[in-house]
């Protein structure tokens, strides 16, 4: 398995439940989703470590590694938070390493205290949540397998991202990303790859939003329901727009 990662530079990890693993845009809180094609908080470096050939680090877009720490999930189970941190210390240093193992075609990485990263699901708290926990048994042993997928680390911002890392505050709806990605991701290389500035609020709205995403009101086939966007979004989405 680590002859893998040495010839890696980044990766995708996806759970059990097809959701991918992404660094929230709180810069601490981990979580999964289920749109990571266009979103480079999904995207992991690899970091081989100094002395132990058997594990890994993962670095995220914030420059955080993953990080099983020593803090509860909920207050009377098992399982902990699954954080993103940068070590103080030699001791915190091992809370990032992680030992790669492999199971059939998949992964799972056992933590400095020998648990595993695990998926959960359900309904809230635990539904999209991460944490590390004894290895599960009966119909949640799945929980802490998963796929693994080479890729490319990320260079520059786009407005997907942008949107994306918004949405773990609820304030941009997926349906509205997974729109906003098609369009933009179908855009040629000369077009804008990132919202300009507008100075003073003399070009509608509306326009400006239609310069940037046509086909989002062109295809009569589209079926996000534009004025349920624009509410959804509200003020945050009209201050992205005009650059603010």
């Amino acid at each position: 398995m680590m002859e893998f990662f040495t010839k890696t530079k980044a990766v995708k990890l996806r759970s059990h439940l097809y959701k991918y693993l992404i660094a929230d845009y709180d810069q601490e809180s981990i979580r999964q989703t289920r749109h990571g094609l266009s979103r480079k908080a999904v995207v992991w470096s690899v970091e081989l470590v100094d002395g132990k050939s058997h594990v890994i680090r993962l670095k995220n877009c914030y420059g955080k590694y993953l990080t099983a720490s020593d803090l509860p999930f909920l207050l009377g189970v098992t399982g902990k938070k699954i954080l993103q941190t940068v070590p103080g210390n030699i001791i915190d240093s091992w809370k990032v390493e992680w030992e790669p193992m492999r199971d059939g075609s998949q992964l799972k990485l056992k933590s400095w205290c020998g648990s595993f990263l695990r998926a959960n699901g359900g309904a809230p708290p635990w539904r999209n949540a991460v944490t590390h926990d004894e290895p599960p048994t009966g119909s949640t042993q799945q929980w802490i397998f998963w796929d693994i997928e080479a890729v490319q680390p990320p260079e520059n911002d786009s407005l997907v991202d942008y949107l994306s890392s918004m949405s773990s505050f609820s304030t941009v709806p997926d349906d509205v990303l997974v729109a906003i990605s098609g369009d933009y991701n179908s855009s040629g290389p000369s077009s804008q790859s990132q919202l300009s500035i507008v100075p003073a609020a003399r070009t509608p709205r509306l326009t400006i939003a239609k310069s940037m995403f046509p086909r989002l009101f062109s295809s009569p086939n589209n079926k996000v329901c534009f004025s349920s966007l624009f509410l959804k979004l509200g003020n945050l989405f009209l201050l992205i727009l005009l650059g603010s």
